[in-house]
């Protein structure tokens, strides 16, 4: 049997040499849920590229091939990349896989084309004006040829043309996947998700405790205490704290540079204000409070209670009159202060803004941040 040695890295991902056609490998990596790369030319882990190693499914692997005769080495390098190279790497993987969909895609459409002109030479070999078949004639067998090759090449035509819409598609799809990874909402929710990530670390690096129950006769508190990290498992909650806060660095980064390029605004309580009008899955809705992370408003779908709205998630906002929202600054109030002399519940009166229920948003300032 052959050397084959299973090698991970940050840049690579998981992959293994050595293997080649008929040796009994590829049966034993299959059950170990390995795939075939044509264009890597080697057996691969699908999503192991810029991650940590998946150890129980390596070692399984390496175990199988041992015992199946194979001699296996293990190399692992889990030392994480630069998080501005990693992007750059996917944004490049991105476009080389945009081409090769594009290139796809052309094939598709002049198989398309060829297809429906085949279907056309059948058609017109066809007797005109739809003359029947005149069974018992000696016309008979060369009709019914004519008429079932016709049909084959119809049906060829269509299958043709419904993959190459479907490649182009694709295409469509994939030429929007890095704009989507970056569109401002999806930016501020992953910047918030590494937040709470690092936080979490943080707590296991250092220790920290938690009142599971409080006795409501005695008062006495249940709580549970979990010591700081030690030994192996520190070393990888260290590297783990590095590895997000040089990626909340990175998306910080990016999330102000939106910002000044004003392609996504910093909503917040300083911005949003209670009467204003936030955008929220395709329409505008009254914000009844302004909370820290969110704002509340009336249920989107008609109820009588009242639905919360993270602040990143709003794609756009505008004032009862009809302007962006402003800091409470500009506006020379401060927040959350409404309009005086009015509650919130009638903050939803029509008129009681000077617009009606339903304001007619032609008329209204939009910005839209998506």
């Amino acid at each position: 049997m052959s050397a084959l040695t299973i090698t991970h890295t940050h840049a690579e991902g998981t992959l293994i040499d050595g293997t080649s056609r008929g040796d009994g490998s590829a049966e034993i990596l299959k059950a170990q849920r390995w795939r075939w790369s044509r264009n890597l030319g080697s057996w691969y882990i699908p999503q192991s590229r810029d991650r940590r190693a998946k150890l129980p499914q390596i070692n399984a692997t390496a175990a199988a091939l041992r015992a199946a005769g194979f001699t296996v080495d293990v190399d692992i390098d889990d030392t994480y990349r630069p998080t501005a190279d990693v992007e750059a790497d996917k944004i490049a993987r991105q476009a080389a896989r945009v081409d090769a969909l594009d290139a796809k895609a052309a094939r598709k459409a002049g198989t398309a084309e060829a297809a429906w002109a085949a279907d056309q030479a059948a058609h017109d070999a066809l007797p005109e004006g739809g003359e029947p078949i005149k069974v018992g004639h000696h016309s008979e067998t060369r009709h019914r040829r004519a008429v079932e090759k016709s049909w084959n090449a119809l049906g060829k035509a269509v299958a043709a043309e419904r993959e190459a819409a479907t490649a182009r598609g694709r295409v469509d799809a994939a030429a929007k996947t890095t704009d989507r990874r970056y569109a401002p909402v999806t930016v501020a929710r992953r910047i918030d998700k590494l937040t709470a990530e690092l936080r979490r670390l943080e707590r296991d690096r250092d220790g920290y405790t938690r009142t599971l129950h409080t006795n409501k006769q005695t008062g006495q508190k249940y709580v549970e205490t979990h010591e700081a990290a030690s030994g192996d498992y520190r070393e990888r909650v260290l590297a783990e704290i590095e590895h997000i806060a040089d990626e909340l660095a990175y998306w910080e980064g990016v999330r102000a540079h939106q910002i000044d390029a004003g392609t996504a605004t910093a909503y917040s309580r300083d911005v949003v204000a209670a009467g204003d009008l936030v955008r929220y899955v395709g329409h505008f809705h009254r914000v009844l409070k302004v909370n820290a992370k969110t704002v509340t408003i009336g249920s989107i779908v008609g109820g009588s209670w009242t639905d919360r709205v993270p602040s990143a998630r709003s794609a756009g906002c505008v004032t009862p009159m009809g302007t962006g929202c402003a800091s409470s600054t500009a506006r020379g109030w401060s927040t959350p202060a409404p309009t005086p002399g009015l509650t919130l519940p009638e903050l939803l009166l029509p008129g009681a803004l000077g617009q009606p229920e339903r304001p007619d948003l032609a008329t209204w300032t939009r910005w839209e941040t998506t």
